[in-house]
């Protein structure tokens, strides 16, 4: 199993943004956490991390071609209001999780709605850095129809 990792705009900043908010857990130990878990579960995993919208819909759809068999997405700030990520996501037909290291329905006002979520076979919020485990755990033991 192939599975695309992808993190939007300023999660390349993890352990230095808001660590109350985020800890301190840096975008490097994050992967490498990942990385580890995905060995265990013999599951291949790519990551993808751009601060660009266009970068991140480009790579939805080269996961399309890479015969990508599920995609765990933060999509950050892009989560509240990104129909083109949102688009791209219907597009390819693969199951994605969408992550959150936050409760988004427990911060601003603006944080707490997604666009994305209805793209999405799952949605984890709030758990940290294991919202990202477990995103992939649905991925890997949840049969979806894929393409």
């Amino acid at each position: 199993m192939k599975l695309l990792i992808i993190n939007g705009p300023n999660m390349n900043m993890l352990g230095v943004r808001e660590p109350d908010i985020y800890g301190k857990t840096t975008y490097a130990e994050l992967c490498d956490t990942i990385s580890a878990y995905c060995k265990d579960l013999g599951v291949e995993a790519e990551f993808f991390q751009s601060n660009g919208e266009g970068e991140i819909i480009t790579r939805i759809h080269q996961s399309y071609y890479d015969n990508t068999d599920g995609i765990v997405i933060n999509p950050a700030a892009y989560t509240h209001y990104s129909y083109a990520i949102f688009d791209a996501l219907k597009t390819v037909s693969i199951p994605a999780v969408e992550v959150h290291i936050s409760d988004i329905t427990k911060r601003e006002d603006f944080r707490r709605n997604s666009v994305i979520t209805p793209a999405c076979v799952a949605r984890i919020a709030g758990e940290g850095i294991n919202g990202y485990m477990y995103s992939i755990y649905i991925l890997v033991h949840k049969t979806y129809k894929n393409k």
